[in-house]
């Protein structure tokens, strides 16, 4: 079974950083962000790996080459323009639609959830299963008695288990195609039209870590957190 990472976005909130660095290679640590995914795909055991690349997309190829360094196979669909996260996995169509089922990842995405649970949980009447995480709240609450107004309970950042949110870990099969625009994000273009048919499905996963990189913020608390992780501390 393959994997595929997409990772051809600009980064525009992770500059000047990004000017120069693709987001996938931004340092978490002492790794990049797609060196991490690299070792978590791998501690599950993928090692054929599609690499959807765009911008500053020399960089990744040398780097991470054709991946014999970490112990995997690496090919890669290049975009020579931005074509979204939808038309991104489409243009590595070639590569993928022969499997009868592959996984997808954003390429900002930092986790140690069991991603073959969501192959598990593809059932055939599902096109799609979605990783979801609980939402991470970007701020501390506190919890008071509405009669007297006495403070009971302070939480710092908690998960909010009542709403759930596109942990951006995917598996597919290789249907999806059919539905992916040639331009455009999947998110907006794909996905609902996968729900109201009744193709789409959910795996929540509810005591997983989970970073998506999207400022310097994250970065930091990510590199204080990732590489402590159990399942990186295993490879």
């Amino acid at each position: 079974m393959k994997a595929a990472i997409l990772a051809g976005g600009y980064g525009k909130r992770l500059r000047p950083l990004t000017e120069t660095i693709p987001k996938p290679l931004l340092p978490v640590g002492e790794r990049g962000i797609i060196e991490w995914q690299i070792s978590w795909l791998k501690q599950h055991g993928i090692s054929e790996i599609v690499i959807c690349a765009g911008y500053l997309k020399e960089r990744i190829v040398e780097r991470l080459g054709d991946g014999s360094r970490y112990g995997v196979k690496i090919e890669y669909a290049f975009e020579e323009k931005p074509l979204g996260t939808g038309g991104a996995l489409k243009n590595a169509r070639h590569l993928l639609e022969n499997e009868d089922i592959f996984l997808l990842v954003n390429g900002d995405v930092l986790t140690d959830l069991n991603p073959l649970k969501l192959v598990d949980a593809l059932t055939e009447d599902y096109i799609t299963v979605i990783a979801l995480t609980p939402l991470p709240s970007p701020y501390g609450i506190v919890q008071f008695d509405h009669k007297t107004w006495r403070i009971t309970y302070f939480a710092e950042k908690p998960k909010i288990k009542d709403y759930w949110i596109n942990a951006g870990v995917y598996a597919m099969r290789p249907t999806i195609f059919d539905y992916l625009p040639d331009e455009g994000n999947m998110e907006r273009l794909t996905l609902p039209v996968l729900a109201n048919q009744g193709l789409l499905r959910a795996y929540p996963y509810d005591n997983c870590t989970w970073f998506s990189i999207d400022n310097h913020k994250d970065l930091e608390e990510a590199s204080k957190i990732i590489p402590n992780l159990r399942i990186f501390k295993e490879y």
